[in-house]
């Protein structure tokens, strides 16, 4: 970074405070009480995140009659769920190329249950009034370097080639500028409808506020401590009682899983993100961005940044930092070397918009997993479901994941549960020193390819063969 540049980027940084953007909101519900004694229920979900909030929805939809109860570690939303872009992709797969890669038969299938799963977003939004921001103005992958517009018509093709091409747009240089000026964009492929964005902290609470109006009971500060049976039902300690259940869901995710041997499919990721001061009306002339769109570029360590309502940028992404041995702590919440990066890469995408300063810098641990991709399955003879592994797009699909776990517990055979998707599983991680060291070559490799026109490595390419990956 020359020191101009640098010095610019931190200046921007000195006022941001260490906390996320959307968690620190006057509206924020108060927590509820922890749980204290022996309660018992029909289903038990682990995990007040969008994964636990919209299985404990679902289920109180399909059967009312129901009792459920969801318990939460800390405050629902807290974590993942309160802090991260809030792009809400369609997608099931981390995108169409990997999906492609890995489910090439079903892929048509994933694309349509994704499209109805976005949709029944958009309706309970509608439904129970969830005040979340919710716009549904679709998402631009951007190209930054010529290589990669290349990749953006060749994978158009292929979308094409597959009927699937509806909704989406080609954009060149001049277009891609006219949605979202930057002297650094070349061309870009739109989706118009397979994304929204929102609040995600509005979404999270309003989801818990629905829950509760449903009859779900919620215990927050209530983490989950053991799984163990209990007669024909499971038990989960808590710090200050037991919830005995007729069924479990885990929605715990980049927390370690209540099931052992679930835990070496997925590592914790840290991603940072940056929050700008509002935007002047003269600021956001500057940029255009009328269209509201969420974007990304298409680098393999790449930026994800969308425009909030009261007219902020979000702006994060590219590192992707595994802490040795998976271990989660919240001191890799915080990383000023990250945020000084990402300053500097921001005013290099947007230099008009040099002295915007950031308000908020902040960071949170996604669960990865070698596919990119949830996987999901039951343990203590179908009397337990998971879903984990999301890999940063989970804002959407745990809702999926919700539907998928929900099956799973009843013993249904459903379209759902008969995708290969669900009745695979990923490669698991190595366990240490191999995890870190095959993490940092990978990071290493992935750096290289950007700056070589794409071009991956031996190690990348064998990883390709394998199914092994690194993402967040």
């Amino acid at each position: 970074m020359a020191p101009v540049a640098m010095r610019l980027a931190a200046q921007s940084l000195s006022d941001a405070q260490p906390v996320p953007f959307w968690l620190e909101d006057p509206g924020k519900p108060a927590a509820l009480p922890a749980l204290t004694g022996t309660e018992k229920c029909d289903l038990l979900v682990v995990g007040g995140g969008y994964s636990g909030l919209w299985t404990a929805l679902l289920a109180k939809e399909r059967e009312p009659s129901r009792d459920v109860v969801l318990i939460e570690g800390r405050e629902v939303g807290w974590a993942a769920s309160g802090r991260n872009g809030g792009f809400c992709a369609a997608s099931l797969t981390h995108g169409f190329g990997n999906g492609l890669a890995r489910w090439p038969g079903e892929l048509p299938q994933l694309e349509r249950l994704g499209e109805r799963n976005l949709d029944g977003i958009e309706e309970a939004v509608a439904r129970y009034s969830l005040d979340c921001d919710f716009e549904r103005t679709g998402e631009i992958d951007v190209a930054t370097e010529p290589y990669q517009v290349d990749e953006l018509h060749e994978m158009y093709e292929e979308i094409e080639r597959l009927g699937l091409a509806d909704g989406l747009e080609l954009l060149d240089r001049d277009a891609v500028r006219a949605e979202v000026d930057s002297p650094t964009f070349l061309g870009g492929l739109w989706d118009r409808r397979g994304v929204a964005m929102l609040n995600p902290a509005k979404l999270a609470w309003g989801l818990k506020r629905a829950c509760l109006d449903l009859g779900v009971r919620i215990f927050e500060n209530t983490p989950g401590l053991e799984l163990l049976s209990v007669g024909a039902g499971m038990g989960v300690r808590t710090p200050y009682g037991r919830v005995v259940a007729a069924r479990v869901a885990l929605g715990t995710n980049v927390f370690p899983s209540l099931v052992k041997r679930v835990r070496p499919y997925t590592v914790p990721v840290y991603d940072y993100a940056l929050m700008t001061e509002p935007l002047s009306p003269e600021q956001l002339a500057s940029i255009g961005w009328k269209n509201r769109q969420g974007l990304g570029d298409s680098a393999n360590q790449f930026h994800y940044f969308r425009i909030t309502a009261d007219q902020r940028i979000l702006w994060g992404g590219y590192d992707a930092i595994y802490p040795f041995g998976g271990k989660l702590s919240a001191e890799m919440d915080h990383r000023p070397e990250t945020y000084l990066k990402l300053a500097e890469h921001f005013f290099r995408c947007f230099p008009q918009l040099e002295g915007l300063r950031f308000s908020h810098a902040w960071g949170g641990a996604i669960d990865t997993c070698s596919r990119f991709s949830a996987f999901f399955g039951t343990a203590y003879k179908g009397r337990v479901a998971y879903a984990a592994g999301f890999t940063g797009l989970g804002v959407g699909a745990t809702r999926f994941g919700g539907d998928v776990m929900l099956d799973l517990l009843a013993g249904e055979r459903t379209e759902r549960t008969e995708l290969e998707m669900v009745r695979s599983k990923p490669l698991p991680f190595p366990p240490e020193p191999i995890a870190w060291a095959g993490i940092g070559i990978t990071k290493w490799s992935l750096a290289r390819a950007d700056e070589n026109g794409g071009k991956r490595n031996l190690w990348l390419k064998a990883m390709d063969r394998v199914g092994l990956g690194f993402d967040s």
